[in-house]
């Protein structure tokens, strides 16, 4: 089963939801929210769950990246572009 991880306005802020957690975790920038969820998105994926993070934008556009379970020498872009995000 996919792991859904949710970035989404809340207020002036944005909210990280994730329902493993428990609670969720709330950003003043949707940079930042979007940020952690993809670092969520790739330690599940690490972990052997696919995962995938979807942005729900104020306007009410809605993108999404998948991250599929690791195997073995498998590295996907979307591993990839967090790395980056990460090492900016």
């Amino acid at each position: 089963m996919t792991r859904i991880i949710k970035v989404e306005p809340c207020g002036r802020d944005w909210r990280v939801h994730n329902e493993t957690l428990g609670e969720d975790m709330v950003f003043q920038s949707g940079a930042a929210a979007e940020a952690a969820a993809r670092v969520l998105a790739d330690v599940s994926a690490r972990r052997g769950q696919s995962a995938e993070v979807r942005i729900c934008l104020r306007d009410g556009w809605m993108c999404s990246a998948r991250y599929p379970a690791a195997t073995t020498g498998f590295r996907s872009a979307g591993r990839a572009a967090t790395a980056a995000l990460l090492h900016a």
